[in-house]
C-alpha cells in the first residue's frame, strides 16, 4: 500500500523535464497528458456499410502493388508521433530514475468510464533513430522486472480532474493498494486442441483447422477479444458433430494462448507441426542488408494442412473473407458464401489483414484466413478495455458466424483436392 503526494509531470521537452529533478522521489506521478473529451454525435457501434465492403472487394492483390525503390520519407505527422513516443519513453525512464513510487496514466481512449489498458510500460531508454538491433523489452520478460514501476490506468474523466486540481494549486494525496505478483514457474501455458477424425482412407491424414485465441487483457473478461471467436469455433465444431457429418479430412480446432503477446501460441504450434520461416524479414523496422535470405523449413505436417480459418475481430457477424492475396481460393469461397448472401456475407477481398493467428500459417505459405466481420463496438468500446465483457456480445451475430465457419470448414474437409496455396515470398 502506498500513501503519497501526487505530482503531475507536466513536461513537453527536456528543459521542462529537468525542472522536476529531485521532486518525484516517493511520489505518485501523473505521467500522461489530459485528454480532451468531445461529445459523440455518431454513436460507438456500426456495421460494415456497402461502401466499406465495396472498397474491400476492389482492393488490389498486395503482391501487385509496386513498392518504391527507396523508402518514402515519413510524413510530418509520422515524425511527430515518433518524437512523442520517444519523449514519452524518456518520461517513464526519468520518473523511474528519480525514484517515483507509482505512475498513473490516462486511458488512451474511451469515455463514460471506459478504460483502455494493456500492460505496464518498461522504463527503458529508446534509440533516437531506428536501430534494427534494438529490442524493446516487454513487461512479461524477466529482464524487465527491475525496470517497471507500479502503474495504474484510470478513466479520462477522473484523470483530467486530478490534473485540473493540481493545476489550480490543490495539494493532492492518494492511498493506493496494488496487488500484483510475478509467477516464477516455467511460464508455459497451453493451447487447447481437439479433432473430429477424418473418414476417407485416402484423405483422413490431411487436416482442416479452425480457431480463435483464449487469452485476453486484464481489465475485462475478454468476451469480444476473443471469447467470441473461441465460442464461435467451438459452436461450429458442435454443429458438425450434432449434424452427424462425416468429414473426409480430419477437422482440428485450436484455441490459442499468447496471441496478445505476439501470436505466441499459434506460432509455436505452427513451428512444431508445420514448419518455420528462418531468417524472416522484419516487416516494420529497418532491414539488415547483410542478413541471410529467408528459408522455409517444412515440418512433418506441412503438406497435410489444407487450410486454417480464424475468427478474432469481436462479436460482429461474418461479412466475407480476407483472401490474403491468394486469388486461387476465390471460386471456392464465392460458391460457399452464396447461401449466406441474405445474411450479409458476400464480400471477398484480396487484402491482407493482420494482428491475429492466421498470420502464423500465412507466414510459411499455408492457407490461413481471417473472416471479415462487422466492427459493432470493437475499436470504440470493447477492444482491450474494461468493457470487454459478456454484455457486449451479440448472440445473433455469433450464431451467424458459427454457421458460416462450420460450412467453410466442412466444405474444405470434403474437397477432392487440397486448398490451393500462394507462392511463399
Amino acid at each position: 500500500m502506498t500513501n503519497a503526494d501526487v505530482v503531475y509531470l507536466d513536461a513537453k521537452d527536456d528543459a521542462a523535464l529537468d525542472k522536476y529533478k529531485g521532486q518525484l522521489r516517493g511520489k505518485i506521478v501523473l505521467i500522461s497528458d489530459p485528454r480532451d473529451l468531445k461529445p459523440d454525435f455518431t454513436g460507438i457501434g456500426h456495421r460494415q456499410s456497402d461502401e466499406d465492403l465495396g472498397k474491400l472487394a476492389s482492393a488490389p492483390d498486395p503482391a501487385t502493388v509496386q513498392r518504391p525503390a527507396t523508402p518514402a520519407q515519413p510524413s510530418a505527422e509520422a515524425l511527430a508521433r515518433r518524437q512523442a513516443q520517444l519523449f514519452n519513453a524518456k518520461k517513464f525512464l526519468f520518473a523511474a530514475n528519480e525514484g517515483a513510487a507509482m505512475l498513473l496514466d490516462n486511458s488512451r481512449g474511451g469515455a463514460g468510464g471506459t478504460i483502455f489498458v494493456q500492460q505496464a510500460a518498461v522504463a527503458q531508454a529508446q534509440p533516437a533513430t531506428p536501430d534494427p538491433n534494438f529490442r524493446r523489452l516487454s513487461p512479461w520478460q524477466k529482464e524487465a522486472e527491475s525496470l517497471i514501476l507500479p502503474q495504474i490506468t484510470i478513466s479520462t474523466e477522473n484523470y483530467n480532474r486530478l490534473v485540473r486540481m493540481i493545476q489550480q494549486g490543490e495539494k493532492l494525496k492518494m492511498t493506493v493498494n496494488v496487488e500484483a505478483q510475478y509467477l516464477d514457474g516455467d511460464g508455459m501455458v497451453n493451447n487447447t486442441v481437439a479433432e473430429i477424425p477424418g473418414t476417407d482412407p485416402k484423405l483422413k491424414d490431411q487436416i482442416v483447422m479452425l480457431g480463435g485465441h483464449m487469452d485476453s487483457w486484464h481489465s475485462g473478461t475478454g468476451a469480444t477479444d476473443n471469447g467470441a471467436g473461441v465460442a464461435v469455433a467451438m459452436e461450429a465444431v458442435r454443429i458438425l458433430q450434432a449434424a452427424g457429418l462425416k468429414p473426409r479430412r480430419t477437422i482440428r480446432i485450436a484455441l490459442w494462448t499468447g496471441e496478445e503477446q505476439g501470436l505466441l501460441g499459434s506460432r509455436a504450434y505452427v513451428k512444431q507441426h508445420f514448419g518455420e520461416m528462418k531468417n524472416a524479414r522484419n516487416q516494420f523496422g529497418p532491414q539488415d542488408p547483410n542478413a541471410p535470405p529467408p528459408e522455409l523449413v517444412k515440418g512433418s505436417e506441412y503438406e497435410k494442412l489444407s487450410a486454417y480459418f480464424n475468427l478474432d475481430n469481436g462479436t460482429g457477424k461474418i461479412r466475407g473473407v480476407y483472401m490474403q492475396g491468394n486469388s486461387a481460393v476465390r471460386p471456392y469461397f464465392e460458391t460457399w458464401l452464396t447461401p449466406f448472401g441474405d445474411l450479409g456475407a458476400k464480400t471477398l477481398t484480396m487484402s491482407n489483414t493482420g494482428g491475429t493467428d492466421h498470420l502464423s500459417y500465412d507466414a510459411i505459405g499455408l492457407p490461413g484466413f481471417q473472416f471479415i466481420q462487422d466492427d459493432i463496438e470493437y475499436d470504440t468500446l470493447t477492444h482491450h478495455s474494461n468493457q470487454d465483457v459478456f454484455d457486449r456480445i451479440q448472440a445473433d451475430d455469433m450464431k451467424q458466424a458459427a454457421t458460416i465457419m462450420a460450412a467453410f470448414v466442412y466444405q474444405t474437409a470434403m474437397m477432392d483436392e487440397m486448398m490451393p496455396r500462394k507462392t511463399v515470398r
